[in-house]
């Protein structure tokens, strides 16, 4: 609804102030078919289009100031309630199959992955969506209330591509906070139900606790004891199976060592 309504406001006021789409598209170096998008909701009016837009219609503050509503969108809808119960958690345990998790990306590697998304967003939606990325990582840091974190990353995790030197070394400088655990299950140490998919448990100080699943065009958070219950006993084996936080740090300095 956000984007319907500032993509009506900023048609609207192009209307009024007798600026074409096409004068409007390429003083905002955007071609008029996306100007249609966005003044039909059906694309995210950007930033630099509502700015460029705001000067050319002289609508003195009127069109910019929409940025701050839209703006708020900066995670995929699919994850924003389990981005809000993350920022309240006190406890975190992670397992990832394939990609090293959001709160331990570098911004290479989290721009690397958002810049290649099928279909492409466009360059002001990665900009925001890295940016977003950056800001949560804050929760490793936080004082009040700490979080304790737990990740166990599959060895698939790190024998990707995009996991470069620079990646490896900040896994092994997370896993120094005093709050943070890091862990590699190795090939030979898995088992079906860690190659299942990805999974995150979550409790916060009021100790509700939630589980997040994730797939290619679904995710799910759940706080149905029985959800909770068994993806907190995967999380468990998981852990168990996987190396131990120091053996964890020797395996991933030998990565280090052999790129």
């Amino acid at each position: 609804m956000a984007w319907r309504y500032a993509g009506d406001q900023l048609k609207r006021w192009r209307m009024k102030a007798d600026v074409s789409r096409e004068q409007l598209a390429s003083a905002a170096n955007y071609s008029p078919d996306t100007i249609v998008s966005m003044e039909r909701g059906v694309r995210r009016p950007t930033s630099r289009v509502l700015d460029v837009a705001d000067e050319l219609c002289d609508a003195k503050g009127m069109l910019s100031g929409a940025k701050e509503f839209l703006n708020r969108e900066r995670f995929p809808a699919r994850a924003q309630d389990f981005m809000e119960r993350e920022k309240e958690a006190t406890s975190i345990w992670s397992y990832e199959l394939a990609l090293v998790p959001g709160l331990l990306q570098t911004e290479g590697y989290a721009r690397a992955l958002i810049d290649n998304r099928i279909p492409p967003l466009d360059e002001e939606t990665v900009e925001e969506r890295v940016a977003a990325r950056m800001e949560r990582q804050a929760v490793l840091n936080k004082r009040k209330p700490p979080v304790g974190l737990s990740f166990v990353l599959y060895e698939a995790v790190l024998r990707s591509p995009l996991v470069d030197t620079e990646q490896l070394r900040h896994l092994l400088e997370a896993a120094h906070l005093r709050n943070v655990v890091v862990q590699v299950l190795p090939f030979e140490r898995a088992f079906s139900d860690a190659l299942m998919g990805p999974m995150v448990l979550l409790e916060t100080r009021d100790h509700e606790r939630f589980a997040f699943t994730e797939g290619s065009f679904a995710s799910e958070l759940s706080a149905d004891p029985g959800v909770v219950s068994r993806v907190t006993e995967r999380l468990s084996m998981i852990r168990t199976r996987a190396l131990d936080p120091d053996e964890s740090a020797r395996f991933i300095e030998r990565m280090v060592d052999q790129s």
